[in-house]
């Protein structure tokens, strides 16, 4: 016995176009890395090509960092958080974020973190504006002058200053 299959071109065509509009390809370039060294709240960490300077990254055991010094093989990050978790060869990703700070009236006279989040007991602040860490200074003319000594504490020089 011979089986004769018929192939109906229309039906597979319907079959492609119905999976080609039903394919939903979403592609996240996540920039990941391992840790080469950890000392003294620095990281160093090998590679992490597409990174800036002062690019927020977040190491596998949750601590975050900045990036600071770029090298041609590895990155110098500065650790925001305890370096007693994180390991060397453990996981890093870059977050694509530059590191900012908010900025409001309600931080004064409150106790914060080096991420700005409040440890004083007294509950979240509330921000609508935040700042780039590493903002350029306001120009020369904008700044007020100083008609004033300070004084350092230190009799050397400020006897130099008010004689």
């Amino acid at each position: 016995e011979i089986l004769t299959v018929t192939i109906r071109v229309d039906e597979i065509s319907n079959i492609i176009r119905e999976c080609i509009e039903q394919y939903n390809r979403e592609v996240k370039i996540v920039n990941t890395d391992i840790v080469l060294q950890v000392r003294d709240g620095i990281a160093r960490i090998h590679g992490l090509d597409e990174v800036m300077v002062g690019e927020l990254v977040e190491f596998k055991e949750g601590t975050i960092g900045v990036t600071l010094k770029l090298e041609s093989n590895n990155v110098g990050v500065v650790l925001m958080g305890d370096d007693l978790m994180i390991q060397e060869g453990s996981s890093v990703k870059a977050t694509g974020k530059i590191a900012q700070i908010p900025v409001s009236g309600a931080y004064l006279g409150r106790v914060i973190n080096d991420l700005a989040k409040p440890i004083d007991g007294w509950g979240e602040i509330s921000t609508s504006k935040s700042r780039l860490i590493e903002s350029p200074a306001s120009s020369i003319i904008s700044r007020g002058s100083v008609y004033e000594h300070i004084q350092t504490g230190l009799i050397a020089i400020d006897s130099i200053y008010f004689q």
